[in-house]
């Protein structure tokens, strides 16, 4: 084949086809000298390699030395070529392995610089190309050492088929090598370890000391220089201790090192840390272990202080906090540099990444992107860091090629400048000014993300509030040195919002107790600090809700809710918080820890619920849903969890399993802030009298323990509290007897002995949880046990007399009282169920159970329209109180923002106006239920008897 044949066929192939880009060779005579010697290429490729020659005497050395090699090795596709030289690197003889691998970096290198420098290969392919190349020759070189220890007897236990997985020795790779992104002559950071297990104790000092042997022995094969080259430089120092311990520890001593003593510098370097070589699942396995250490359970501000405080002392023991001079200027490590990209990335990864597994990922721009999907960064600047990542990590790996040099920065003078610019195929000016305007772009962009607060001019405090602030220092929170100096830089900003609330003094007493109460400062404090409208949420609640200001004070760690990029969204509902409850769980281990998972999860959503309501984004009744909605995922997700663990001890649940009703507030979704559950569980057995598991139960004392197994689930106290306080004594027992009632027997009391107040009870009761199947089949049941025809007159007497009794035993204390008291909403939902009742309506909401009441004309229109308007109110009234202080409402200790709160939430002008309302709404609702008890359906006046059958209702308790 003539040259003019070759050319023309190899120009056909995939080198030459994907060219995109070619450099000017700054030294045209090199360029054209060294493309004379490939005369079978196509033109462009023979443009491609002067262009590479003219600027880079190494890759004209590179090209000199393997001109053999180099015109086949283009002849094909470039994934084919590499692929080929790592077939060979795997296949070299352990006597030639040494110059094999060499021999191998000459290739690659020059493969990927002229795939890199056409365009061929994007920035991501070139640099996993150099990292697949660095796991192989370090695999190579490790296993062989090993093997060598291995066939001199050194490794107890260890044959010769152990080599190839290191015995039991992991390299794991670091920085860029782990995230697939070595640059274009980079050292390579590992750390090794060995898997103790794989010895017998009285093995393992031989074993370390041999392994010690072999991690530096394949060290001195990487990066030894010999006549052929070197492989790579080497550094083990990023392991635990580096300056006391061997090159290669044990993985148990390497994760007590990290979960006693770990740093966070230490933490970020794990972000990108991959098992590379040797025994790749075992290295895989001790990541998996390290990942609490790495990925913090709640939001870590902190991690962002360290951050920059890492990024300042990089520009000053480096020299490069010069953004001006573009000379000398490092394009990796200085202002505006590759290095502020990727710390910018690996900090809100660590900020964010235990909550958020997503964003769990090795490489910088699949990290940029993670964030921007996740709402943790705009779009628009994702777009430009990533733009400028790669393209300085271009102009890095063009420093570099030049002479093959570990170097980040760019030339001292003019004509080193001239030459890069013909490297990357421009001209120097305007090379100069487009750098100039990238670091310019990542300097913005990163700085705002980790410029320190700023303090604030004026304090705000009073001299009453000095006094509670000179109490601070003595504070847990306040113990460490880091957490003072956090907080001095937060304090001014802090105080001068405390004393821009209503009442300054009752704001910071609220703080105060809440500060009091922080087991430790750091992390709030500098989520505070990097979220600055945390600041005035925290000081809101100070004002307004001093309970939810404690509760905050006990659970720092529900602030991570509001940072969270959701939290502002839309209500999810109860099927979707259901599942996310159990991914949860599923990933907190065994059943306490599953259990502490759930109070963590539930306090977040709870408080978002509260925050939502003190803000003024949702109302009452929307957030008696939203906490209706809550408690429902919770009990869904906890039954899974309690059922499968009471059936490993005593098999699955005999029958069709157990539905769960909830009842009250629960079945009607109107719960507030401090609602306790009422459940009622009911079980459909099989014919077998006993369950089958390793402990066999009677099949009604299974059902008894696991529901008491579930309700101990929901309230126990453990180390974050407890879920909900629940109450069953709705069931058919009331307070005695078995906590479950069979399917049958729920069926027949509810026929044949249940009283009105039962009834009553189950025109709210709605299933929550357990058997779907079941649970149809109860509210099917339901359904037809309220449309039973019954005697109006019979019902409205039990109802009359219910009320009194509810009346005498709980009268309103307060006119600000929202759920007792006559014409108040305990009042009101007594007189809708009994509606409900009446009319056979399976609706379990009030409107819907008056408009049932309007329907059979029973109520007018206008009398359901009081009813409901005086529900609203008096819940807005029991809503507000509950969220403010768990119980009743204290005027007098509300303060300026509950006070606020409170009129906002029923449209007073203030209180003189709101409490003539009540005693108006409550006089007019009152009147109304008066004369609805005194007439049965259809409008006739019906004289109720005297006889209250008052022995008959004070046998049983009543809700």
């Amino acid at each position: 084949m003539t040259a003019r044949a070759s050319g023309r066929f190899l120009q056909d192939m995939s080198f030459a086809r994907h060219l995109t880009r070619s450099p000017d060779p700054y030294v045209p005579e090199r360029g054209a000298e060294t493309a004379g010697l490939f005369p079978e290429l196509a033109p462009e490729l023979r443009g491609l390699i002067a262009g590479a020659a003219g600027c880079s005497p190494y890759l004209t050395g590179l090209a000199e030395k393997e001109r053999g090699w180099l015109g086949p090795a283009l002849a094909e596709d470039p994934d084919k070529a590499f692929a080929v030289l790592l077939d060979d690197m795997a296949a070299l003889e352990i006597g030639n392995l040494k110059s094999g691998l060499r021999l191998a970096k000459r290739r690659v290198a020059l493969l990927v610089a002229l795939a890199d420098l056409g365009g061929v290969w994007a920035l991501e392919k070139t640099t996993r190309a150099l990292t697949r190349f660095a796991d192989l020759a370090a695999h190579r070189a490790l296993t062989a050492m090993v093997g060598a220890e291995i066939a001199a007897g050194k490794l107890p236990g260890m044959t010769v088929a152990d080599a190839e997985t290191a015995a039991g020795t992991a390299v794991l790779a670091m920085g860029k090598m782990g995230a697939f992104e070595l640059n274009y002559s980079s050292d390579i950071d590992l750390i090794v370890l060995f898997d103790g297990d794989r010895y017998a104790p009285a093995a393992r000092d031989e074993a370390r000391s041999a392994l010690v042997r072999a991690t530096r022995r394949m060290t001195g094969m990487l990066s030894e220089k010999t006549a052929d080259g070197y492989v790579f430089r080497t550094d083990l120092r990023l392991r635990p201790d580096a300056s006391v311990t061997p090159v290669c520890l044990s993985m148990d001593a390497a994760e007590h090192y990290y979960e006693s003593v770990g740093r966070t510098w230490e933490r970020a370097s794990y972000i990108k840390a991959r098992a590379a070589a040797g025994d790749v699942p075992a290295g895989e396995e001790f990541l998996k272990r390290l990942a609490p250490f790495v990925w913090r359970r709640h939001l870590d501000y902190a991690a962002i202080r360290d951050a920059h405080d890492m990024r300042l002392r990089i520009r000053s023991s480096k020299g490069t906090s010069n953004a001006a001079a573009m000379e000398g200027r490092d394009v990796k490590l200085g202002s505006g540099g590759i290095r502020e990209i990727e710390f910018f990335v690996q900090t809100q990864q660590i900020i964010a990444g235990g909550r958020e597994p997503d964003l769990r990922v090795r490489g910088t721009i699949e990290g940029l992107e993670r964030l921007a999907a996740k709402g943790w960064t705009r779009q628009e600047t994702v777009a430009a860091l990533a733009g400028d990542y790669r393209a300085l990590r271009e102009v890095e790996h063009r420093l570099q090629m030049v002479a093959d040099q570990q170097t980040h920065s760019l030339p001292q003078d003019a004509a080193g400048f001239d030459r890069l610019a013909s490297f990357m195929g421009t001209s120097a000016d305007a090379l100069r000014e487009e750098l100039s305007e990238r670091f310019a772009r990542v300097h913005g962009f990163t700085e705002e993300f980790f410029a320190p607060a700023r303090e604030t001019a004026g304090s705000g405090a009073t001299p009453e509030m000095r006094d509670a602030i000179d109490r601070w220092s003595g504070y847990p929170a306040l113990r460490s040195a880091r957490a003072q100096e956090i907080f001095e830089r937060l304090k001014p900003t802090l105080l001068e919002r405390l004393g821009k609330a209503a009442r300054p003094e009752e704001a910071l007493a609220e703080f105060d107790r809440f500060l009091g109460g922080l087991p430790a400062g750091v992390q709030a404090f500098s989520m505070f600090e990097a979220n600055p409208h945390l600041v005035d949420l925290i000081v809101d609640i100070c004002a307004t809700a001093p309970a939810l200001a404690r509760h905050l004070g006990r659970n720092p760690q529900v602030f991570d809710a509001v940072i969270d990029g959701a939290f502002f969204e839309r209500w999810p509902g109860s099927i979707e918080l259901a599942g996310w409850l159990k991914g949860a769980m599923a990933e907190a281990g065994d059943y306490e820890r599953k259990l502490d998972a759930a109070r963590r999860w539930l306090k977040e959503w709870h408080f978002r619920i509260g925050v939502h309501h003190l803000r003024g984004l949702v109302d009452a009744g929307e957030a008696g849903r939203q906490y209706s909605d809550l408690a429902e995922a919770v009990l869904v997700a906890l039954w899974q969890v309690a059922e499968e663990e009471f059936s490993e001890k005593h098999g699955e649940p005999p029958g069709r399993g157990t539905a769960i009703l909830g009842m009250g507030s629960l079945g009607a979704s109107r719960l507030t802030a401090a609602s306790d559950l009422d459940l009622i569980a009911i079980y459909d057995p099989a014919e077998d009298e006993t369950s089958e598991g390793s402990r066999p139960l009677p099949t009604r004392t299974y059902y008894s323990r696991l529901i008491r197994a579930f309700v101990a689930a929901l309230t126990s106290p453990m180390s974050e509290g407890t879920l909900y306080e629940v109450d069953m004594r709705l069931r058919p027992s009331g307070r005695k007897g078995l906590v479950a009632t069979s399917w049958t027997a729920f069926r027949d009391y509810q026929m044949t002995e249940a009283w009105s107040w039962e009834h009553l009870a189950m025109t709210r009761a709605r299933f929550v949880a357990g058997n779907p199947a079941l649970g149809e089949d109860v509210e099917e049941f339901r359904r037809q046990l309220l449309s039973t025809p019954r005697d109006a007159g019979k019902t409205l007497s039990d109802v009359s007399e219910m009320r009194a009794r509810i009346a005498d035993a709980n009268p309103a204390e307060t006119p600000w009282e929202g759920k007792l008291g006559p014409g108040r909403m305990q009042d009101i939902e007594l007189l809708a169920q009994s509606a409900a009742l009446l009319s056979g309506t399976p609706k379990r909401d009030v409107a819907g159970q008056f408009a049932a009441g309007v329907d059979m004309r029973w109520l007018a229109r206008d009398e359901a329209d009081t009813l409901e308007r005086g529900h609203a109110l008096f819940g807005g009234i029991n809503a507000v109180s509950r969220l403010l202080g768990g119980r009743e409402l204290d005027i007098a200790d509300a303060g300026e923002g509950g006070l606020a709160f409170l009129l906002r939430e029923t449209g007073a002008a203030d209180l003189e106006a709101l409490e003539t309302e009540l005693e108006k709404v409550a006089a007019d609702v009152a009147a109304v239920i008066d004369a609805a008890l005194c007439r049965p359906p259809g409008g006739a006046l019906v004289i109720l008897r005297a006889e209250r059958r008052r022995g008959r209702n004070g046998s049983r308790g009543h809700r």
